[in-house]
């Protein structure tokens, strides 16, 4: 069975007393879902909020990590490294990683390797443009980021990767995703992974939104059968939000 997932991009956000701060408020709120809920803070907190939220049910990832082990990579952080002060999961391809960054799905390919070698779970973003949604090439967009940086690994790996679809032209645009185009393009990339893995592993991968989910709108996108929780970005700053969408599963 799927797990439902919400996790938190806090992004450059908060420094450590806000962080502190924000994680209090988490801990103060009641959790009504059977949702798995996730935190990314930034990497100078991670440790601390690693630390302040150890005994809870919050998992604490990361947003970014290096496909190498270590080396001349000045600014950079290796799996090993994550995974020694505790964290076990990591983002990898958010849309701004790919836009601002340069991202391309064969340097995602080896960080998304890397992370599996050392045992880690994978959020894997993707998405497409406005122009490709109104050029009505957002399938073959999602499709070809999908194949690029996933379909050379076995059907066995995708016990540790969660799939977060984000439509970049609902971010910040002006434009708004319908819950029932979040459903369409979901079911699209589940069959796209059946037709490669089987049913089996295509049922089994969690598929998270994340298009701008708010309190007011996250029980309708949830309720869509092949939407399986969300990766939040701005809601998540706010405790009472964040749970708010949590508890909308």
């Amino acid at each position: 069975m799927r797990k439902n997932i919400v996790a938190g991009n806090w992004k450059m956000n908060n420094n450590l007393p806000e962080t502190e701060a924000l994680i209090t408020d988490l801990k103060n709120q009641k959790q009504t879902s059977n949702a798995e809920v996730m935190v990314a803070p930034t990497f100078t907190n991670l440790f601390s909020a690693f630390q302040a939220l150890r005994e809870s049910d919050i998992e604490v990832v990361a947003q970014n990590m290096h496909y190498a082990e270590s080396g001349a990579y000045t600014g950079e952080v290796s799996a090993e490294m994550l995974k020694s002060i505790g964290v076990q999961t990591v983002i990898l391809g958010h849309s701004e990683r790919r836009a601002y960054f340069n991202e391309t799905d064969d340097l995602l390919a080896k960080k998304v390797d890397a992370a599996l070698a050392k045992d880690m779970r994978v959020i894997f973003c993707f998405g497409e443009e406005l122009a490709d949604r109104k050029a009505n090439n957002h399938e073959n967009i999602v499709a070809s980021q999908i194949k690029n940086a996933l379909f050379h690994l076995e059907a066995s790996a995708f016990k540790n990767i969660v799939l977060a679809y984000e439509p970049v032209w609902a971010i910040g645009t002006g434009e708004t995703a319908s819950p029932e185009q979040a459903q369409d393009m979901h079911a699209f990339i589940r069959k796209t992974l059946n037709e490669k893995y089987g049913s089996d592993v295509a049922n089994s991968v969690s598929i998270l939104y994340g298009g701008s989910v708010k309190p007011a709108n996250a029980k309708e996108i949830f309720s869509k059968p092949d939407v399986d929780g969300g990766l939040i970005g701005g809601a998540a700053l706010k405790a009472e939000d964040f749970y708010a969408i949590v508890n909308a599963i």
